[in-house]
C-alpha cells in the first residue's frame, strides 16, 4: 500500500519538476499544497479513499477534483503518469498492462500491432472495433475494458459537473505547433529520459503551456515503437491536466489517405478531417484542390 508520505513525496516531486521547467506557478503551488494536505491527514489516504471514494478525497482541504484523480491513481496503482512523463520514463506497455483484463502479451500487441500508447487511444480502439479485431479480445473482455477506462479516465461525473468535453482538435494541433516550433528553435528546457537513453543525454524538449483552464505538457514520444519507426521527432505526446481530470493524446503526421502530410490527433482522424475541410472547403473528399 502506498503511504501518505510516499504520495506526498511524489506530488512534491511533480511540483518541483513543473517549477524547474517553467510551468504556471499556480499549478506548481496546487501540487505543493496537495502534498502538504495528504501528509497532514490523520489517517491513511488509502483508507479514506476506500471508505468515501473520489468524493472523499475531494473534500480534503487543498485537494480538488484534479488532484483527487492524481491521488486516486497513486493509491490504486502507486503510479502518477504525469510524473513519469516528466521524468521521461513512461512505458506504454506497462500503462496498458495496468488496465484489468490486459496482460503483458496483450499490452505488447496493442502497442506494437495497433500503435496504442495511451489509455485514451485504447478507449478509442475499444469503441471503433480495432480492439475486438485482435484475437483474445472477445466482447465480454472489451466491455470490461471500456467500463474500467470510463472510471480510470474520469468519464463518470457527478451530475453538477456537467458533461466531460474533449479539447477540440484545433486546440490540440495548436499546442502541437507551439511545441514543435519552440523545440526547433531550441528555446525549451530539455530532460534526459530514463528509457532508451544509455548516455543519459538531455535531448528531449518539454513544453508547459495553457489554453483556458487546460494545462498542457508536450514532449516528443520516447516509446519503443517511436524509436523503432524513427518517429521520436515526429510523434508528440500531449498530456492535458484540467479540473475534469487528466487526459492524454498523440499527435502525428499522417502517412496515408486524404490527410497525408497533415498533423492529426491519433484516434480522432474524422474530426481532423472535418477541421481541415473547414479551413479549406475545396479540399473535401473527392474534390480536386
Amino acid at each position: 500500500m502506498t503511504s501518505n508520505d510516499q504520495i506526498a513525496r511524489k506530488l512534491n516531486e511533480l511540483a518541483n519538476l513543473l517549477e524547474a521547467q517553467g510551468a504556471n506557478p499556480f499549478r506548481v503551488n496546487a501540487y505543493r499544497h496537495g502534498a502538504m494536505a495528504v501528509a497532514g491527514l490523520p489517517e491513511p489516504v488509502a483508507d479514506l479513499y476506500a471508505r468515501e471514494g473520489l468524493e472523499g478525497l475531494e473534500r480534503v482541504p487543498a485537494i480538488g477534483h484534479r488532484l483527487a484523480i492524481a491521488v486516486r491513481s497513486l493509491v490504486e496503482t502507486g503510479r502518477l503518469p504525469m510524473l513519469e512523463h516528466m521524468r521521461g520514463e513512461i512505458d506504454p506497455v506497462l500503462l496498458l498492462q495496468s488496465v484489468p483484463g490486459i496482460g503483458r502479451i496483450q499490452a505488447e500487441r496493442l502497442h506494437h500491432d495497433l500503435g496504442i500508447d495511451t489509455l485514451e487511444e485504447l478507449e478509442a480502439a475499444a469503441h471503433d472495433g480495432r480492439l475486438a479485431s485482435l484475437a483474445g479480445f472477445g466482447a465480454k473482455r472489451v466491455a470490461g475494458i471500456v467500463d474500467s477506462l470510463a472510471s480510470r479516465l474520469g468519464r463518470v461525473r457527478q451530475p453538477d459537473r456537467g458533461p466531460t468535453r474533449q479539447a477540440p482538435v484545433e486546440e490540440l494541433l495548436d499546442v502541437d505547433r507551439e511545441y514543435r516550433e519552440a523545440a526547433q528553435a531550441g528555446t525549451l528546457p530539455t530532460i534526459a529520459p530514463r528509457r532508451f537513453n544509455p548516455k543519459k543525454k538531455a535531448w528531449l524538449p518539454i513544453l508547459h503551456t495553457q489554453r483556458g483552464d487546460r494545462h498542457y505538457t508536450a514532449l516528443f514520444s520516447n516509446t519503443a515503437r517511436a524509436h523503432q519507426l524513427g518517429m521520436t521527432h515526429d510523434w508528440v505526446i500531449l498530456y492535458q491536466d484540467r479540473e475534469s481530470g487528466s487526459h492524454q493524446c498523440t499527435v502525428i503526421t499522417s502517412r496515408h489517405g486524404p490527410l497525408e502530410g497533415q498533423r492529426i490527433v491519433r484516434g480522432r482522424e474524422a474530426e481532423c478531417q472535418e477541421y481541415f475541410e473547414r479551413l479549406n472547403p475545396r479540399a473535401r473528399r473527392g474534390t480536386a484542390s
